[in-house]
């Protein structure tokens, strides 16, 4: 059976933990595929200023070029209103019925999950894969793995990825000061950067 994996967010912008944190999930997971989801109209983050969609997307195809388990899907960022994860979830395995999917997802999403909208959909089309995020303690994201768990009757995978000590957040601040991101983030990724003039004040 074909596996494969929706690794959403916001990549604003992509960076090298994303990029290694996608490679130890196939490489743990058995996956024959990993898809880089950006979000396009998130309605957790309306109030954030958010780079545009198709930016962000140009930004992944960059930065995943080289990589031949890796592909980005413009499924969200071309969506009109909000985009939820149980239609993205319904819309990959609608197209791949007989994939089995899984869905990366930050110890902070997995905490705060109780907030989305049809989590229960979700788990039903879905394997959901917690990463370790820094500033997260194992035993909080363990509590929440088994609170889900008893919740929807449905494993939930906890990928122990090693720790990313960078965050987009931290990138985007290095750029506006005009400083050197190089060891966060691939080469062709920066050039792109450059060239949408990104992250300046």
């Amino acid at each position: 059976m074909t596996k494969k994996a929706i690794f959403g967010g916001t990549f604003d912008p992509i960076h090298n933990g994303h990029i290694n944190i996608a490679k130890k999930a196939l490489q743990l997971l058995k996956l024959d595929n990993v898809v880089f989801m950006p979000s396009g109209n998130p309605p957790h983050k309306i109030k954030s200023n958010i780079t545009d969609g198709k930016i962000r997307y140009e930004l992944i195809k960059a930065g995943i070029q080289n990589e031949k388990f890796f592909e980005v899907s413009s499924y969200e960022i071309s969506k009109e209103g909000y985009s939820y994860t149980y239609q993205t979830m319904k819309y990959f395995k609608d197209l791949e019925p007989d994939t089995l999917w899984y869905f990366l997802l930050g110890a902070d999403s997995l905490i705060d999950i109780d907030n989305w909208k049809r989590v229960d959909k979700i788990i039903e089309s879905s394997i959901i894969v917690v990463l370790n995020r820094p500033g997260y303690r194992v035993n909080e994201v363990l509590k929440a793995k088994e609170k889900v768990e008893n919740t929807y009757g449905k494993e939930v995978i906890y990928l122990k990825t090693g720790e990313v000590d960078v965050s987009a957040t931290k990138i985007r601040s290095l750029i506006s000061e005009n400083k050197d991101v190089s060891e966060y983030i691939p080469k062709a990724v920066i050039e792109k950067i450059k060239e949408f003039n990104l992250y300046k004040q």
